[in-house]
């Protein structure tokens, strides 16, 4: 009775630990209520679609980003390099038309002045022979006859399109283009170029492919102009209306002793370098006329004269004629005169874009649209191969001539 006693006292102690145990105080209860979103707000500024938010201006004349303001640079640089790859492109063309156009000019005239030799060489045997002791020279004849005419025919076809010459024009179209691309590259690297530099760039393009062209048959440079005409390669400035020529300011480099420099430049290259180059190209056009004109004409008398009846004294007019041939086809390729002429039409065109450089930027009367002053006079300086100081007194000695009445005794140029 005693142990029963005892063991539910035990079981009643330990149930009531166990519920000590498990039972917890209760916490007092908070009450969250949602934000209330006002209906304007939320119809301003987000709008729901497709399960996305998406956020909505308040301002729809908002100012345009910095994205949205470089994105006509972008296009006007995406174009430049368009351009600049074809630039790049007309490089390497004119660099293998011409490397192609120097093997013409080489192996055209060994051919020809072989085949003139040749015939030259039966021509002067059939006359030392003479038909003597019944040899008959018919077969001399008539091979010597053929050479001769072959080679009047290749030798007026070779005068005509003037490989030397065509050689200097890709020479100089190479340089050109390359200059051009530099340009080009310059003005993507430190400038924001705009539409108006792609427009220029292409019209500079297009103005060296009219100038250089690469095609022979149509749109052939003329070889044999009247006069020398220099080359221009470079697009005409469109007229513009001139304004009212105020004062000159002293601001962006320009000042009135700097324009009276670039004027008296400009005089020197009228008065010296143009017109020394235009006498000089005249000259070499001359002397290619005379050449061009002669070596076909000699071996045309040569192939007569060793065709004609006359013996042995035919013969020795036709190794004449063709001695002379040989001579004046030598004379004329194998020296370039052509090349020569070309040379001095690009000086000439080279000088005659300087001078107008220097005239359109003193013809623009608000010198805030000028190239900087000082810029633009070391790059006058450098074309002509001078330094500033040298270009100044150059300047300085034009103009002492001009109120001396006496010719200035320099050229511009140092370089050519």
């Amino acid at each position: 009775m005693a142990s029963l006693q005892a063991s539910n006292f035990i079981v009643s102690s330990s149930s009531k630990q166990i519920h000590a145990a498990i039972s917890v105080p209760k916490l007092p209860r908070i009450r969250l209520s949602p934000p209330k979103l006002q209906p304007k707000m939320l119809s301003e500024e987000v709008k729901t679609r497709d399960g996305f938010i998406h956020t909505v201006p308040k301002d729809v004349h908002r100012t345009p980003s910095v994205g949205e303001t470089s994105s006509v640079s972008m296009a006007a640089l995406q174009q430049l390099y368009a351009v600049l790859e074809a630039v790049a492109d007309r490089v390497e063309m004119h660099q293998n038309i011409g490397e192609q156009r120097d093997n013409w000019n080489t192996l055209l005239l060994n051919s020809i002045n072989m085949m003139t030799l040749t015939a030259t060489t039966m021509a002067g045997v059939s006359a030392a022979i003479g038909g003597g002791a019944g040899v008959s020279l018919l077969g001399l004849k008539l091979a010597s006859t053929a050479l001769f005419l072959s080679a009047t025919g290749m030798l007026a076809l070779m005068n005509k399109i003037q490989p030397s010459q065509l050689v200097e024009e890709q020479r100089n179209a190479t340089r050109l283009f390359k200059q051009l691309g530099n340009q080009i590259k310059t003005l993507v690297d430190v400038g924001s170029p705009t539409q108006d530099d792609v427009n220029n760039a292409m019209e500079k393009v297009l103005a060296l492919d009219k100038a250089y062209p690469l095609p022979l048959l149509g749109v052939m440079l003329e070889k044999f102009p009247e006069n020398l005409q220099p080359a221009v390669w470079w697009p005409m400035p469109t007229h513009k209306e001139k304004q009212f020529k105020g004062e000159v300011k002293s601001n962006n480099g320009w000042t009135k002793e700097l324009e009276m420099e670039m004027r008296q430049v400009v005089e020197v290259i009228k008065r010296k370098d143009s017109e020394d180059y235009e006498r000089l190209g005249n000259k070499a056009l001359k002397i290619n006329k005379v050449l061009a004109k002669s070596g076909p004409l000699l071996t045309g008398i040569a192939a007569l004269a060793m065709g004609s009846s006359h013996g042995a004294w035919g013969a020795i007019m036709a190794a004449g004629a063709g001695a002379l041939a040989s001579t004046v086809s030598t004379l004329e390729h194998g020296g370039q005169v052509g090349m020569v002429f070309e040379m001095y039409r690009n000086n000439a065109g080279f000088f005659k874009l300087v001078q107008e450089s220097i005239e359109s930027t003193l013809d623009e009367s608000d010198v805030e649209r000028r190239e900087n002053g000082e810029l633009f006079e070391m790059k006058v300086a450098l074309q002509l191969g001078r330094s500033i100081s040298e270009l100044r007194e150059l300047a300085r000695k034009s103009r002492y001539s001009c109120v001396e009445g006496t010719p200035i005794d320099e050229f511009a140029s140092k370089l050519f």
